[in-house]
């Protein structure tokens, strides 16, 4: 689910280049990572992401390895919530990012919203109306 926490994220990035990117995640990618569908359809989120301001382009991020989403579309940096600074995950992109000449830039993470928080209210919410 789109929240603050991007919307900051394209925001800071967008002071870092002359041209942002920003990949929108397809549904089959976030079934395959999460293990459940999303809430809002890819389509849906291609027009959110592709309405805002900073972003110049959005293009669809089909997969978890981001090595393929530079082969389609060549970037010089990619952008993360610093939430994956020093994890399994962050460091296995780092490795691969710096194999292609991309630099990995962080901003700091939204702690008070994230999309896992908002399903699990959203399902409260529903579940206990």
């Amino acid at each position: 689910m789109f929240h603050i926490g991007h919307l900051n994220i394209l925001r800071q990035a967008s002071t870092y280049c002359d041209h942002l990117v920003a990949g929108v995640v397809t549904d089959e990618v976030v079934e395959e990572v999460k293990n459940h569908s999303p809430v809002v359809p890819f389509d849906e989120r291609m027009q959110i992401v592709g309405s805002i301001q900073y972003v110049h382009e959005v293009v669809p991020d089909t997969s978890p390895d981001k090595t393929v989403a530079w082969r389609t579309r060549p970037f010089d940096v990619i952008f993360k919530g610093d939430d994956w600074r020093g994890t399994q995950k962050g460091t296995r992109l780092e490795q691969a990012m710096s194999e292609l000449g991309v630099e990995v830039v962080y901003f700091p993470y939204t702690i008070r919203t994230s999309s896992t928080l908002l399903r699990t209210y959203l399902a409260t919410a529903v579940g206990g109306a």
